[in-house]
């Protein structure tokens, strides 16, 4: 990012709305022992530090697999594996709680670093864990009993509500504990994707090996649905190989940030730990640098509404200070956003189109057709025009005229076509502004 300061503050007040709506908001971060094993954990620990000092409650889940891995090497004892999980027996489960003791330390000791010149001088974090998960034993899969492998049975939502509304980070091992007194071994995702759920947590967010979800050539899919995401599962020929007994990062905790979403998250993400800051740049940008995912569409069309009368004024502004747009004032679109449509994107205005009818004469101008630079060429002008017309049709109108001085091919292409003046309806002709000498387009309804 440029530091430059007209920069900086550009940047810095972009993410002022992102900091407003995540404020008191419950975040579940997932990352694996990867993070720990391969000295990420420190800037991790720093942007964690941050988002709690700006009021978003967060739950931390890690992972051990390296760590574990290690442990069982030297130990000598081999892997085994059923049904893609790990079987966990008495030997491999004194390697489980001596892995999880030790990444659990090792985060809490970095998330406790207070030192000067630091992100986190004077954070002052308190962190809490605790036996906040309730497991069960997966059982016995093709002939083979998993032993100690466990599933998530249930979450002690009260206790981790406590510790959160006491405003400490909580970290949640994968590791569940039944009423019996047994402990189990428990994979990261299921045991994120639980506590995300049961919290009706804002966002559940997995740092992953790679940049997200791909598709082609290596590009990577910014935002997807339920449905898009169970699509491209479904078109996946990636297949896990038995031999190593796991999947990759994307088809382990895909399916379950689909499943956290199905369940009322409202927004799972899949961020590359490999990025410093990535979970500031998912988190504080437009576009992010992740994959996200949702239950629904983040862009719909809607009614502008008088809370949207600041963010038209921003679209429209540039066009209007170059003479592509006629001036409006504050006032006048407050008083006219009745008339206008907009294009809301994840809880920000990317476009706007107005209605303005003339009953008399059957017709109705276009106008404000304004999309953000950002996402232009990606046919919201279309949908913006599209919906346009069909709110004149139901007005029972027969023409809809725009009035153009930069744009007359795109109102061509999409089946306008040019004619005098004149032919304005009389109400709109008298306010015609004959210094400007705008281009006039109709087109049949």
């Amino acid at each position: 990012m440029n530091t430059s300061p007209p920069s900086f503050v550009t940047w810095f007040r972009a993410a002022a709305p992102y900091i407003h709506a995540f404020r008191g908001k419950t975040f579940v971060v997932a990352f694996g022992g990867e993070v720990v094993d391969e000295g990420q954990l420190a800037h991790l620990s720093h942007d964690v530090a941050l988002l709690a000092s700006l009021g978003v409650r967060l739950v931390l889940v890690h992972g051990v697999r390296p760590q574990l891995e290690t442990l069982m090497v030297r130990q000598g004892i081999e892997p085994q594996y059923a049904n893609g999980l790990r079987v966990t027996d008495d030997a491999v489960m004194g390697c489980v709680k001596q892995a999880n003791g030790i990444v659990r330390i090792e985060i809490e000791a970095l998330l406790s670093t207070g030192l000067p010149n630091t992100p986190m001088a004077n954070a002052a974090v308190n962190v809490a864990s605790g036996n906040f998960v309730v497991a069960c034993p997966r059982g016995v899969f093709d002939g083979v009993d998993l032993k100690y492998t466990g599933a998530v049975r249930k979450v002690d939502v009260p206790a981790l509500r406590g510790r959160l509304d006491a405003g400490e980070i909580v970290l949640v091992s994968p590791l569940g504990y039944s009423p019996t007194g047994e402990a189990f071994n428990l994979t990261v995702e299921d045991v994120a994707t639980s506590v995300a759920t049961a919290l009706a947590a804002e966002k559940l967010i997995f740092m992953i090996d790679g940049p997200g979800v791909q598709r082609g050539r290596g590009r990577l899919l910014r935002e997807l649905t339920l449905s898009s995401a169970e699509a491209w599962i479904a078109r996946s020929k990636k297949k896990t190989d038995p031999a190593l007994g796991r999947a990759s990062d994307i088809d382990r905790f895909l399916p379950a940030a689909i499943d956290a979403c199905r369940r009322g998250v409202a927004r799972a993400h899949l961020v590359s730990r490999h990025v410093d800051g990535a979970l500031l740049l998912e988190l504080f940008t437009h576009h992010g640098i992740g994959t996200m995912i949702s239950r629904d569409s983040l862009e719909r069309l809607r009614p502008a509404r008088i809370d949207d009368v600041g963010a038209v004024l921003q679209l429209i502004a540039p066009l209007e200070a170059e003479g592509t747009l006629v001036k409006r004032g504050r006032e006048r679109i407050e008083r006219e956003i009745g008339y206008f449509t907009v294009i809301d994107h994840d809880r920000r205005l990317i476009g706007c189109a107005a209605l303005y009818p003339f009953p008399a004469a059957r017709a109705a101008e276009l106008a404000c057709l304004v999309v953000h630079p950002d996402h232009r060429n990606a046919g919201h002008g279309e949908a913006l025009l599209l919906h346009i017309e069909a709110r004149a049709r139901a007005q029972k109108l027969d023409k809809l005229y725009a009035l153009t001085t930069h744009t007359a091919h795109w109102f061509v292409e999409n089946g306008f076509h040019e004619v005098d003046v004149g032919e304005l309806p009389a109400e709109r002709r008298q306010l015609y502004n004959w210094q400007r000498r705008s281009k006039v387009f109709v087109k049949a309804l």
